[in-house]
């Protein structure tokens, strides 16, 4: 089920999106605030965000701007919903990052559209990524074995049994080398998390260690860098 993160500062607003968007199947995070949203982001970054651009201590485009320049954030569907409808807005909106705008006030069907069209574009540049990298792979590339999982949600300190993710192989803890694992399977981090049987906020502090210590600055490039360097699963014997 994919999560929703709308902000707005318009209690009656969100309350209404809220509701609409819970009875599409999605599950929705709403706040008041961009200060708000990105504490939310840092705990578990969501499938999409839908913004206001008016509001106090931070306005959507200086949110989208800060969402923009973190590693996990530079490809999340983000959609602005503004009252500010004249050309220079919606520019200023897309020079922002944005992938969408629209304007007050508008159709809550309208909106669903938009956010299915975000997340099936989003889905599909997942799957090419995947695609890629089973391609890759099948072209010869040095075959990554998959590892148990982790224990305790700091990793513990044991090994990664029959992983070519060493010291000498990547600069890497054996926690982070299996969330990089899992992230070059086009794993999200709620499925990491679950898969790995640690938080979430766990799978982002990793994934920030992994992108720190390979100087990338987001998932696209953790799955380009395994293609290049020969990382990739191992299908179970």
């Amino acid at each position: 089920m994919k999560r929703i993160l709308i902000v707005d500062d318009d209690r009656t607003l969100r309350k209404i999106l809220k509701r609409h968007l819970e009875n599409q199947g999605y599950l929705v995070e709403a706040v008041p605030s961009a200060v708000e949203a990105l504490d939310l982001f840092e705990i578990e970054p969501p499938d999409l965000v839908v913004s206001d651009v008016m509001m106090p201590e931070m306005d959507g485009f200086e949110f989208c701007r800060r969402l923009r320049s973190h590693p996990s954030g530079k490809l999340l569907p983000f959609i602005f919903l503004s009252s500010k409808g004249e050309l220079d807005d919606r520019i200023e909106g897309h020079s922002r990052g944005a992938d969408d705008y629209l304007i007050k006030p508008f159709e809550p069907l309208e909106l669903v559209a938009k956010i299915e069209a975000q997340l099936e574009r989003s889905r599909r540049i997942n799957a090419e990524m995947i695609r890629l990298m089973q391609q890759v792979a099948a072209a010869g590339m040095v075959p990554y074995r998959a590892a148990p999982p982790i224990k305790g949600e700091d990793g513990g300190d044991g090994a990664i049994g029959g992983s070519p993710l060493r010291a000498e192989s990547l600069p890497l803890t054996p926690a982070e080398a299996r969330v990089f694992l899992e992230v070059i399977q086009g794993y999200t981090n709620k499925q990491i998390a679950a898969n790995l049987y640690i938080s979430p906020r766990t799978v982002q502090t990793h994934l920030r260690h992994i992108l720190s210590k390979l100087k990338l600055e987001n998932r696209s490039q953790v799955i380009r860098y395994a293609f290049e360097n020969g990382y990739r699963p191992h299908p179970e014997e």
